[in-house]
C-alpha cells in the first residue's frame, strides 16, 4: 500500500497528514477540534479531504485519546471528546469514502516511533509517554500488543499508591498521579511553598506565588539551575524509573522509549529515569538492561504512526 493518512485528535486541534511507507509526511492540514461530538466527526473528514488533494490515498488511520474496541473501529469511551461507543469507523468512511482504522492515540505514538523512530532497530519496545498525564504502547515481538479487548497499556492508571492520590479516573494512587507533568507542577508549587529561598527563580516566573507556578516555569527554572524546579524533577524521574522497573519485570523489553512534553527536557528528566530504573530494576546488576531512549518523533509521532497502521489494515 502506498501512501496513507494518520489523523491525530488533540484538546484544541485536529492534525492531518499524508504519510508515505518511509514514514514521511508529504502534507499536512490542522483544523480547529469543535467542542461537540458529531462535529468533531465532521472535523475530522473536512481534514482528511483538505489533505488529499491530488494525492491517492488508500486509507486513513485515526488516533483519538481513549478506550477503542478490539477491531479498531469504535471508540468506546473518550472523555475530553465525550464519545461513548462512538461507531467512529464507519462514520468517518462515510463521509470520506475511504478505508479508516482507529487506535488509541498513545497506541499509534508508539507504533510511530517503533517503525521510523527512537524504536527502530528494535523487536521489543515499551513507550511512555509523559504528558498532563502518562500513556503507553506495548511493542513486543515486531507487533503492537492491544489486549484482548483493545484496551492494554494504560500504564497511567496502575495503582503504585494504595489508598494515594485521587486520579481523574475515579481510583487513588494511580502512576500519573506521580509520574507527569501534573505531577511536576505539583511538587513544583509544594516545595516552592516550602522552601522559597531555594525557589527564587521558579517564584518569579509564577509572579512570586506558588500557584501561579506552570510546567513550562519548572522548566525553564530548571535550566537556569533553580534547586527546587532540579528536585521536583528528580522527583518525577524517581517515580518514572521505578514504573519502568515494574515494566521491565512484566514485559522485559530492549527498550523504552521516553516521549511527551515532559520528555522535551531531555537529559534533565532522562538521566534520573535512568539512575531511578536502575535502581529499582529487580537483579538488576545480573540481568540484560533495556536502554531508556528519547522519542524522536516529538507530537508526529501519533499522526505517523496512525498513518502506517492504516498501511497495515
Amino acid at each position: 500500500m502506498g501512501l496513507t493518512i494518520g489523523v491525530d485528535i488533540g484538546g484544541t486541534k485536529i492534525a492531518a497528514g499524508v504519510v508515505d511507507e518511509e514514514g514521511s509526511i508529504l502534507e499536512t492540514c490542522k483544523v480547529a477540534t469543535p467542542t461537540t461530538p458529531e462535529g468533531v466527526v465532521d472535523a475530522i473528514a473536512d481534514a482528511v479531504r483538505a489533505v488529499s488533494g491530488d494525492h491517492r490515498v488508500e486509507a486513513v488511520g485515526i488516533g483519538a485519546a481513549g478506550y477503542v474496541d478490539d477491531k479498531r473501529a469504535t471508540v468506546l469511551f473518550a472523555p475530553n471528546v465525550n464519545w461513548r461507543n462512538e461507531p467512529l469507523k464507519d462514520k468517518v468512511e462515510q463521509r470520506v469514502g475511504t478505508p479508516v482504522v482507529v487506535e488509541n492515540d498513545a497506541n499509534a505514538a508508539a507504533w510511530g516511533e517503533y517503525r521510523f523512530g527512537a524504536g527502530k532497530g528494535h523487536e521489543d519496545v515499551i513507550c511512555i509517554t509523559l504528558g498532563t498525564g502518562l500513556g503507553g504502547g506495548i511493542v513486543i515481538g515486531n507487533k503492537l500488543r492491544r489486549g484482548r479487548f483493545g484496551v492494554a497499556g494504560e500504564f497511567g492508571h496502575i495503582r503504585v499508591v494504595p489508598d494515594g492520590l485521587l486520579c481523574g479516573c475515579g481510583s487513588q494512587g494511580c502512576w500519573e498521579q506521580y509520574a507527569s507533568g501534573r505531577a511536576l507542577v505539583r511538587y513544583a508549587r509544594q516545595r516552592a511553598a516550602a522552601t522559597p529561598e531555594n525557589a527564587e527563580i521558579l517564584l518569579s516566573l509564577g509572579q512570586g506565588d506558588p500557584l501561579g507556578i506552570e510546567g513550562q516555569h519548572v522548566s525553564e527554572a530548571a535550566r537556569q539551575g533553580d534547586p527546587v524546579a532540579i528536585d521536583s524533577f528528580r522527583e518525577l524521574a524517581r517515580w518514572a524509573g521505578a514504573g519502568l522497573a515494574d515494566l521491565a519485570s512484566l514485559f522485559d523489553p530492549s527498550a523504552f522509549i521516553i516521549g511527551g512534553g515532559v520528555s522535551d527536557e531531555g537529559d534533565l528528566v532522562l538521566e534520573p529515569i535512568r539512575k531511578s530504573f536502575r535502581r529499582w530494576l529487580v537483579g538488576g546488576e545480573y540481568r540484560p538492561r533495556a536502554q531508556v531512549l528519547a522519542a524522536r518523533l516529538g507530537g508526529k509521532a501519533g499522526m505517523v504512526g496512525a498513518a502506517d497502521l492504516a498501511r497495515h489494515g
